[in-house]
């Protein structure tokens, strides 16, 4: 019979070796992995697929973000009525010393009308917040968002609420650079609160300070605090700006090394304030006129012993 020779379908149907699959599959991950890599030829479809699956992300992370933003919450409320119960406490043990200082200031003031003595010049500036820092990595300066627009113009000393921060060296129209009192470039004449000795400090361009041209027997301590003595003509006298950590003394030297730190958070990001800049000091007087003791006759005598021998 015909029927007799035909062979019965097979039960499974079988289909390439796995192994020649897998090599397939993996030849065709290569391809496209090295397109994408060099033209970028998958980007529109990663866009599509991120733009869907964006909203399923953000549903699933719902339910930790509630959470996190409600333990966040409480925890920043907790630490704002500590903060703000320690305000209170604060105003209230510096009140006396604070409505003192007030009348000590008004006597100070009458006390000077008194005696002529010219008044202290106000520190008045605008408040700037710091953008970036500078891109030299060989540098401390900052970028803040005030400029020629707002009236700032070079050499502007820049305080916080601890102390000087550093000084602007370029304006730009709608910014400007200040340089950190910690650049290996920026000088700052200051003065030892505790025994009054001046001196200048330098940047030494590692976030520390070193007050310079100081005896090897100086009266300076660990822990002493300079502010600014005023003399340059730039910083008004009286703002801090660094304390000592380190003294090294070497009688084969004439000077003492002493290491400070910044008293400001100079290296610290937030807002900063521009003062005004400073009345222009009086000019030196010459160096003859300005000697004690000295005079004319001297000149005088030679002039008449000259005229003497030509007789």
């Amino acid at each position: 019979m015909a029927g007799i020779d035909h062979a019965p379908p097979p039960f499974f149907k079988r289909g390439p070796a796995p192994l020649a699959l897998l090599t397939f599959y993996i030849a065709i991950s290569l391809a496209i992995f090295v397109l994408d890599l060099r033209f970028k030829s998958l980007e529109l479809l990663r866009q599509s697929i991120a733009l869907v699956v964006d909203p399923v992300q953000r549903v699933a992370q719902t339910p930790g973000s509630l959470v996190d933003y409600a333990a966040s919450y409480l925890q920043g409320l907790r630490a704002l009525q500590q903060e703000n119960n320690e305000l209170k406490h604060n105003q209230l043990t510096t009140a006396p010393n604070l409505q003192r200082l007030a009348q000590l200031e008004v006597e100070n003031e009458r006390l000077r009308k008194l005696l002529a003595v010219k008044e202290r010049e106000k520190a008045n500036g605008q408040v700037t917040q710091i953008l970036y820092t500078a891109r030299d990595p060989f540098s401390r300066k900052v970028i803040v968002d005030k400029g020629q627009q707002a009236g700032i113009i070079a050499g502007q000393p820049a305080i916080d609420e601890a102390g000087v921060v550093g000084q602007v060296t370029r304006v730009f129209p709608f910014s400007a650079e200040i340089t950190l009192i910690t650049d290996k470039d920026q000088v700052v004449p200051v003065q030892v609160v505790r025994s009054g000795q001046r001196s200048v400090v330098f940047g030494l361009g590692n976030g520390q300070l070193e007050l310079r041209y100081m005896p090897a027997n100086a009266d300076i301590q660990i822990g002493d605090v300079l502010v600014t003595s005023g003399l340059d003509g730039i910083y008004l006298a009286g703002f801090p700006v660094a304390k000592v950590v380190n003294i090294e003394r070497d009688s084969a030297y004439s000077f003492a090394r002493i290491f400070c730190v910044p008293i400001a958070g100079v290296e610290n990001f937030g807002e900063v304030m521009v003062l005004d800049p400073r009345k222009a000091l009086p000019p030196a007087p010459p160096e003859t006129l300005g000697r004690p003791g000295s005079s004319d006759k001297p000149s005088l005598r030679k002039k008449k012993k000259i005229s003497g021998k030509e007789r």
